[in-house]
């Protein structure tokens, strides 16, 4: 099983050569990859995910004189690479059973949609209402109205369009 998985790894290296390469395609595969491999919370994918090529004109040329693709295509070759050496080296990892906190969310993406977008009298009335036991859905659903559709909405925006967020959105 390992030699097939270093062998996924190793036709993704391949097509950093590729005359048709599309860094976008390039990378949506390898992440599908990875996640397979290492699991959907590895550091390597998230190292794919910030791969991106920059068209502004100061960056067109790295300090290499090569192009902002061939960064990113060598960027792509040593993370690969990497991945290859540890299978190689370690073995596949241990696949724990559906582990629980992997569907848990930072508490801080909620905390920070809050500060964003609540006045300080507002958090601290919503802080009452969450230590108040009885009745809590109808007292936060009215608080929520009270505030307006536009800040709810905005607060629910931030949550679901932070990065950790919407990749576990899209893992469903």
């Amino acid at each position: 099983m390992q030699d097939k998985k270093i062998e996924l790894l190793q036709k993704q290296l391949k097509k950093l050569d590729a005359k048709d390469f599309n860094l976008n395609a390039w990378k949506n595969s390898s992440i599908l990859i990875l996640e397979r491999i290492f699991g959907k919370d590895s550091p390597k994918i998230k190292k794919i995910d910030e791969i991106h090529y920059d068209l502004s004109s100061w960056s067109m040329r790295d300090t290499l004189g090569t192009s902002g693709l061939d960064a990113c295509k060598r960027t792509g070759k040593e993370i690969l690479e990497v991945c290859i050496m540890e299978l190689e080296t370690l073995g596949l990892p241990e696949q724990e059973e559906k582990d629980v906190t992997a569907n848990i969310i930072d508490f801080n993406v909620i905390l920070q949609a809050l500060e964003n977008k609540l006045t300080i009298s507002q958090f601290k009335e919503l802080k009452q209402i969450l230590e108040k036991e009885e009745d809590k859905m109808k007292k936060i659903h009215d608080f929520l109205m009270e505030i307006g559709t536009e800040v709810s909405v905005h607060i629910l925006a931030n949550i679901i369009s932070n990065q950790e967020v919407a990749r576990k959105i899209q893992s469903i």
